[in-house]
């Protein structure tokens, strides 16, 4: 008889018990949030408040809302390897 070896073997060590029940707590806390999400997208199903008037000095020049927020300008990173680490020169 040729013996389970690796991926194969049934036995359940327990570094295997923490792996599946790390699973599974991952899937239980999705379903979860997935559930309190489901029910407050239906509770908030309100209707929406009519919009505030704008006062007339803000009518005369209105001012175009920025797309996208202000970045800070971008300064190239140093290159680094898979770890992390400055690659040797």
């Amino acid at each position: 008889m040729v013996r389970a070896v690796g991926k194969h073997d049934r036995r359940n060590s327990m570094k295997m018990k923490r792996r599946k029940s790390q699973v599974n707590k991952k899937a239980r806390l999705k379903r979860h949030s997935a559930e309190r999400k489901a029910a407050t997208a239906q509770g908030s199903a309100k209707k929406s408040p009519a919009p505030k008037k704008a006062s007339k000095g803000a009518s005369a020049a209105p001012t175009p809302a920025p797309s996208a927020p202000a970045a800070p300008p971008s300064v190239p990173s140093p290159p680094t390897t898979p770890t992390g680490s400055a690659p040797a020169a």
